[in-house]
């Protein structure tokens, strides 16, 4: 028999809000956490808004040591306060420095999809081309490591089984989340902290504005910036954060659950049928969805809602009609649909973690979030605009949400998530 695989912890830090309580709030207001960001500016890029948490140093101040704050950048801090807020969820106790017990049953899937590259552009070339690689420090290759975020949490809560950073760009924190749960399935571990982050940094963010995929029309009202599935959409908001997920084995220790996991799946389109390093092969989403439909034994019409991935470029449309073709659900038989993104940007490697913690949030209080800054829904998207929440919608019949991610590479991951019963 399968293990069942539940929710019972969840982190966030969030543009639009820092921790679980504020992050839900903005969820159900509909708030933006965009914001002008004058460093962007003053360094010419086409677009001057993003995403970026607030609040989080000083919080980061309270929950750990100055030593341990000096070894991270901020990659490693929006991990961490996220882990520890999950953890701390889930109603675990966290361990104190001194103590040697460790939890091999234990362990963390934590992606990023680029890293620390505000550590290698703010310190390691300049200081590598300055000939003082004495001035690095002795955290410099921790903090640059992609799993260095994996590492860091492991160490604050003395995690024993497989600790590992997963990376397949913007559907890395979806993918994380599916590793951990057949992790647990198969009985190698009882519990995982699954999740994404990423760092907040000009040098994570410049080659998107080179590739003119960044919003450059909204500079002057970041909360406007952010438009999936609008016909007015010219771009991805860059953004950062991080979504940590507690998953363990239903009924494991009578933890209080969120939700249960049903199921997921992984795929490439293989940069093929119009797949590339940068666009998704259509095939290969709807086997995803499929996929991870079948893993989770729910039929197409059992789907209550959708997170998508939605990033507000010309691929939203393409995507809708995958979800349809996928689901075989025409528009008026079609489940909600609604974009994290609107509302936060796009956090890339960060973006799975964040949205599936609001996805979460979603399956246990019954209420899907607006989708906000698309009035004007685009034209191939219009048969299915009653399916989107342009203001809170409640749902208190929701049981099945499909959350996607579809990333650079023509790499796909889904999970499902339903609402938990005995």
């Amino acid at each position: 028999m399968t293990r069942r695989v539940v929710v019972t912890g969840v982190g966030v830090v969030a543009p639009n809000g820092l921790g679980v309580p504020a992050f839900g709030q903005a969820l159900r207001e509909g708030r933006s956490g965009v914001r002008a960001v004058p460093r962007l500016g003053e360094l010419r890029f086409g677009c001057q808004v993003a995403g970026v948490p607030e609040g989080v140093d000083a919080l980061a101040a309270t929950l750990f040591d100055a030593d341990e704050l000096l070894a991270m950048n901020s990659n490693h801090r929006f991990a961490c306060v996220a882990a520890v807020e999950a953890w701390q969820d889930a109603g675990l106790p966290r361990p104190a420095r001194g103590d040697d017990e460790v939890r091999w049953d234990t362990g963390a899937v934590l992606g990023t999809g680029i890293g620390g590259m505000d550590t290698i552009g703010e310190r390691v070339v300049p200081l590598t081309d300055a000939g003082t690689l004495r001035r690095l420090g002795s955290t410099a290759v921790e903090q640059v490591m992609a799993s260095g975020i994996s590492a860091r949490v492991a160490g604050l809560l003395a995690l024993g089984n497989q600790v590992t950073s997963n990376s397949s760009a913007c559907s890395t924190g979806t993918e994380a989340i599916v590793e951990g749960l057949e992790r647990i399935r198969s009985g190698r571990a009882e519990r995982m902290l699954c999740g994404g982050s990423e760092g907040a940094s000009p040098y994570i963010w410049s080659g998107f504005d080179a590739m003119r995929v960044l919003a450059r029309g909204s500079n002057d009202a970041p909360e406007r910036a952010s438009r999936p599935m609008s016909a007015s959409a010219c771009g991805f908001v860059p953004a950062a954060g991080a979504g940590v997920l507690v998953l363990e084995s239903a009924r494991e220790r009578g933890a209080p659950i969120r939700a249960e996991v049903l199921g997921g799946a992984v795929n490439c389109g293989g940069h093929r049928r119009g797949g590339s390093m940068t666009a998704p092969n259509p095939d290969g989403v709807r086997r995803c969805i499929r996929a991870a439909l079948g893993d989770a034994r729910v039929l197409p019409n059992a789907v209550d809602a959708i997170n998508g991935h939605l990033t507000a470029t010309g691929a939203d449309p393409r995507e809708v009609q995958s979800w349809s073709a996928a689901l075989e659900r025409p528009p008026e038989a079609f489940p909600s649909i609604t974009a994290t993104k609107s509302l936060i940007g796009h956090a890339l490697g960060a973006a799975g973690g964040i949205e599936c913690v609001a996805s979460v949030l979603m399956v246990q209080d019954g209420f899907v979030h607006p989708t906000i800054n698309c009035e004007d829904v685009h034209p191939d998207i219009a048969p299915f605009a009653a399916a989107i929440p342009h203001t809170l919608r409640s749902a208190p019949d929701l049981r099945v949400l499909v959350k996607a991610g579809f990333g650079f590479g023509d790499v796909n991951a889904c999970v499902v998530f339903e609402k938990w019963t005995a």
